[in-house]
C-alpha cells in the first residue's frame, strides 16, 4: 500500500471510500480529490487544501480541519459531528477554515467548532448545527434554509 504523509500532493486522487481514520494529512494538497464516503474520523487535515474536493457522505467526526481551505468543496451529507457507537463524543475543529461556496447541505455538524471560519455563499440548507460554535463566523450570503441552528431553532 501507499503511505500518505503530511504535506502529500494528492490533487485529483481517488480516495473514495478509503479508511483514513486517524491519518495525518496536515498541509496535504487534495484539490479536486474524490473523498466521497471516506472515513476521516479523528484525522488531521489542518492547513490542508481541498478546493473542489468531493467529500459527499464522508465521515469527518473529530477531524482537525483548522486552517484548511475548502473553496467549492462538496460536503453534501457529510458527517462532521456524531456520537460513536460507544457513546464517545467527537468534536470537529474547523476553526478559521475557509468553506466559501462549499456545499454543506444536509451535513451533520453537531458541536463543530466553526469559530472564525469563512462560509460566504456556502450552502448549509438542512444542515444540523446544534451546539456548533459560530463565534465570528462569516456567513454572508450563506443559504441556511431549514438548518438547525446552534440553539436548536430551525432557520427559515
Amino acid at each position: 500500500g501507499y503511505e500518505i504523509e503530511p504535506g502529500a500532493r494528492l490533487n485529483g486522487a481517488n480516495l473514495s471510500g478509503a479508511n483514513l481514520e486517524d491519518a495525518n494529512l496536515s498541509g496535504a494538497w487534495l484539490n479536486g480529490a474524490n473523498l466521497q464516503g471516506a472515513n476521516l474520523v479523528t484525522s488531521n487535515l489542518s492547513d490542508a487544501i481541498l478546493n473542489g474536493a468531493l467529500l459527499n457522505g464522508a465521515l469527518l467526526a473529530g477531524a482537525n480541519l483548522s486552517g484548511a481551505i475548502l473553496f467549492g468543496a462538496n460536503l453534501h451529507g457529510a458527517n462532521l459531528g456524531v456520537v460513536d457507537p460507544d457513546g464517545a463524543r467527537f468534536y470537529t475543529n474547523l476553526n478559521g477554515a475557509v468553506l466559501a461556496g462549499a456545499n454543506l447541505s444536509g451535513a451533520v455538524m453537531e458541536d463543530v467548532n466553526l469559530s472564525d471560519a469563512i462560509l460566504c455563499g456556502a450552502n448549509l440548507s438542512g444542515a444540523i448545527l446544534s451546539g456548533a460554535n459560530l463565534t465570528n463566523t462569516n456567513l454572508i450570503g450563506a443559504n441556511l434554509s431549514g438548518a438547525v441552528m446552534p440553539d436548536g431553532a430551525i432557520h427559515h
